[in-house]
């Protein structure tokens, strides 16, 4: 059920799609999984791993189809929510908006549904947040990502000061 106004809570609608959050994901390299300026939360891209074992590995439109994509870009997802809980002092209720989404797909340097493929992780947001889910978004088909992982999410979020 998706909320239709700004006040229903964020965390009530994750508990109501039966969702669970992993773990905030360990950085592999020299970089923190999210960083706070004033309201806005900068996540660092996420790729399609549950609580550190890499889910979906390979090119999508070769080693995995559009529906595995989908699905990579959703745990991509429910990754940078997890930072996201984080940033936000354990409640994601202090969201009051989401700003930009930025999609990257493994993939074949012809594969056309990239679009499609980070709507997995657009989706989700929009699911959770409703109308403060709304975002810009960009969707790049990439040569390779990080663990050899089939996708890969960022995104910019505004919350309560």
């Amino acid at each position: 059920m998706m909320p239709s106004t700004m006040d229903e809570s964020a965390e009530r609608r994750l508990a109501d799609l039966g969702l669970a959050l992993p773990d905030v994901p360990t950085p592999i390299a020299n970089f923190v999984p999210w960083r706070r300026n004033r309201d806005l939360v900068f996540l660092a891209g996420q790729i399609c791993e549950w609580n550190g074992a890499v889910m979906y590995r390979g090119k999508i439109g070769i080693e995995h189809g559009l529906d595995d994509g989908i699905k990579a870009a959703r745990m991509c997802a429910l990754n940078l929510v997890a930072s996201l809980r984080h940033a936000c002092g354990g409640s994601l209720d202090r969201v009051t908006g989401c700003l930009r989404v930025g999609g990257f797909v493994n993939c074949a340097p012809d594969y056309q549904l990239v679009p499609q493929v980070i709507n997995g992780a657009s989706d989700l947001i929009h699911q959770l947040f409703g109308e403060r889910g709304r975002h810009s978004r960009t969707a790049v088909g990439v040569a390779a990502l990080p663990q050899g992982a089939s996708v890969e999410v960022d995104a910019i979020f505004a919350i309560e000061p």
